[in-house]
């Protein structure tokens, strides 16, 4: 005769459940961030190399859209008020990223961030440049002999917030540069999305932040934490 073996109700719920969990979608782990250099405001200046201002105008200040944020005020006749982020070195890339807003009132162009190499004389200088000229944001490459490509530019107003970020590859004459503005990767005047030239030169490359060219009107620059990393993800939100 035929056993027959009863299943408690427990049991039958059980197993169902059990096969409905095997059966579901295992959620993604979240990718680990790769973030290797930042200057947070709340943490102080303690992350940047060095601080080239007027004394007490690299400062923070609270921000209603931001919170804590830099400010880089450089004042009427003064060259510059910047400051210098990590070195860098020939055959790496990374990305950059942080938020700004600008106020500058007069005619002059004012360098905002550099990509920097030493001796200027008999390189590049600045490889890497966005300034405001003219009402708009303005993106520059600079090559071995001095010579600038105006890469890109967009209008911008004064005491408006945008997002900057950057995908840089360092080569004297190979490195490449790709870049984000208001989240939206940009197209270059050559009709690229990927810029190929000088992006280090010399003895020694630096970031830098802030506000450069002496004028007769103060001018300001108010940044959000900067961040250095292996990816976009790692730079932006």
């Amino acid at each position: 005769m035929r056993k027959v073996f009863a299943r408690s109700a427990a049991a039958v719920a059980s197993t169902f459940v059990v096969a409905a969990l095997a059966a579901a979608p295992v959620a993604a782990e979240p990718v680990p961030q790769s973030v290797t250099w930042s200057a947070d405001p709340a943490d102080g200046v303690g992350a940047f190399n060095s601080v080239q201002c007027a004394d007490g105008h690299f400062k923070t200040a609270t921000d209603a859209a931001k919170g804590k944020v830099w400010v880089a005020e450089q004042l009427a006749k003064e060259e510059r008020c910047e400051a210098v982020g990590p070195d860098l070195a020939a055959g790496k890339t990374f990305y950059l990223g942080w938020s700004s807003k600008y106020r500058v009132t007069d005619s002059t162009s004012r360098y905002v961030f550099q990509l920097k190499c030493s001796p200027s004389s008999g390189t590049a200088n600045h490889p890497i440049v966005l300034k405001i000229s003219g009402g708009k944001l303005q993106l520059e490459e600079w090559t071995t002999d001095h010579t600038s490509v105006k890469l890109w530019n967009a209008p911008v107003s004064n005491d408006q917030w945008h997002d900057i970020a950057f995908r840089i590859s360092t080569d004297r004459t190979k490195g490449t540069i790709q870049f984000w503005f208001d989240g939206e990767r940009q197209t270059f005047s050559d009709g690229s999305a990927t810029y190929t030239g000088t992006t280090i030169d010399g003895d020694r490359n630096y970031l830098k932040w802030g506000v450069y060219h002496q004028a007769d009107e103060t001018a300001t620059q108010w940044l959000g934490e900067i961040r250095m990393g292996g990816s976009l993800a790692d730079v932006t939100g």
